[in-house]
C-alpha cells in the first residue's frame, strides 16, 4: 500500500513538557485512520507537525513523499479545524469562490462543492446567518478543493446534527474509495467505531496502541457480554440455569472471557426450549479506549 503519511520515531517537546515521544505511524492511500486520545495526549501537536505549522525535535515525517509544509505537501493536503472561522458578511458561495481562486481552481466549482456538503440551498445566504454546523460544512467544502490526497480533520463533526454527521461520513467513505487518505481526530468514539479502518490511541504523548477495532478487542481481551432472552414464562428457569448472570426485565446478562465465548454459547444453546434468543455484545470502542488509557496510568 502506498503511504500518504509516514511518521517515524517522532518526538516534540515544549520546554520541559514532552508532547510527543517516539511516535511511529503511517496512513496508506485510501485509508481512514482515527486519532484518539484525551485532551493533552498530543493529537493537535501531531496534526500541526503534519501540516508543517510547527517544527519537531527528532524523527522523520513524510507527507505525500515530501517534507511537511513544503509546496509539494501543501498541494495535496487539506485541513479542517474543529472551529472554522469565515467572514460573516460573505455568502457561502463567495467564500468558497475565494478559496478556489487561492488554490488556482475555477471559481465556478463553488456551487458543486457546497452541494456536496449539503449547502446547495444556502449558498447565497451570508455566513453570519449560518449555524455552527453549517459553518463546519463550509469548512469541509473548502477542504475538498483540488481533490486532496490527504485530509487532516480535527473534530470534523463538531456542531453537526445526526443526519449531517451520517452524510459527512458517507462523503469520507466516497473520498477514501477514490484513494484519498484520511486522518481524523475525534472524541466521538461511537462515530468512528464503525466508520474508520484503523484506530490509533495516544496517551501522554505516546502511541499506546493501534489497529482495527477487531485487533484492539483482541489486544484488550475484555469480557464479552451475553444477553439471553427466555421464552414466555421461562424467566425463572433461565435465571436458575445461569446463576452467574444477572436477571433484568428482559432476560439474563452475563459476561465471559473472549476465549470462553464459544463454550458459553454452547452451554446456553443446550438449555433448549427455555431460551428464545441470545445477543452477543462485544466491548465497545469506549470500553477499549478506557482500558488502554487506564493501563497507561492516565
Amino acid at each position: 500500500m502506498t503511504q500518504s503519511l509516514t511518521l517515524s520515531r517522532l518526538t516534540k517537546s515544549y520546554q520541559d513538557t514532552k508532547a510527543l515521544h517516539d511516535v511511529t505511524l503511517s496512513v496508506g492511500a485510501g485509508e481512514r485512520v482515527a486519532l484518539l486520545g484525551h485532551n493533552g495526549a498530543g493529537k493537535s501537536t501531531l496534526m500541526k507537525i503534519v501540516l508543517g505549522l510547527i517544527p519537531y525535535d527528532s524523527g522523520e515525517v513524510r507527507v505525500l513523499g515530501a517534507r511537511p509544509g513544503s509546496a509539494a505537501a501543501r498541494a495535496g493536503v487539506a485541513y479542517l479545524p474543529e472551529n472554522v472561522a469565515f467572514h460573516p458578511a460573505l455568502t457561502g458561495l463567495e467564500q468558497i469562490r475565494h478559496y478556489l481562486r487561492l488554490r488556482g481552481e475555477p471559481a465556478q466549482l463553488a456551487p458543486d462543492l457546497l452541494a456536496r456538503v449539503g449547502l446547495a440551498d444556502a449558498g447565497k445566504r451570508r455566513i453570519g446567518t449560518y449555524s455552527k454546523g453549517m459553518r463546519q460544512r463550509v469548512g469541509l467544502a473548502q477542504a475538498l478543493i483540488g481533490r486532496p490526497r490527504l485530509l487532516v480533520l480535527d473534530e470534523p463533526t463538531s456542531g453537526l446534527d445526526p443526519v449531517s454527521r451520517r452524510d459527512f461520513y458517507t462523503l469520507l467513505d466516497d473520498l477514501a474509495a477514490d484513494g484519498a487518505s484520511i486522518l481524523l481526530s475525534s472524541h466521538a468514539l461511537t462515530e468512528v467505531e464503525a466508520r474508520t479502518d484503523r484506530l490509533v490511541i495516544l496517551s501522554g504523548g505516546r502511541l499506546v496502541t493501534q489497529g482495527s477495532l477487531t485487533d484492539l478487542r483482541r489486544q484488550a481481551a475484555l469480557p464479552v457480554a451475553l444477553h439471553v432472552v427466555p421464552r414466555e414464562g421461562q424467566g425463572a428457569r433461565l435465571a436458575e440455569a445461569l446463576p452467574q448472570g444477572r436477571m433484568n426485565g428482559t432476560g439474563v446478562y452475563l459476561d465471559c472471557a473472549p476465549d470462553a465465548k464459544l463454550a458459553t454459547l454452547s452451554r446456553i444453546t443446550a438449555l433448549g426450549g427455555i431460551v428464545a434468543d441470545i445477543d452477543v455484545i462485544p466491548p465497545s470502542l469506549e470500553d477499549i479506549y478506557s482500558h488502554f488509557s487506564r493501563r497507561d496510568g492516565q
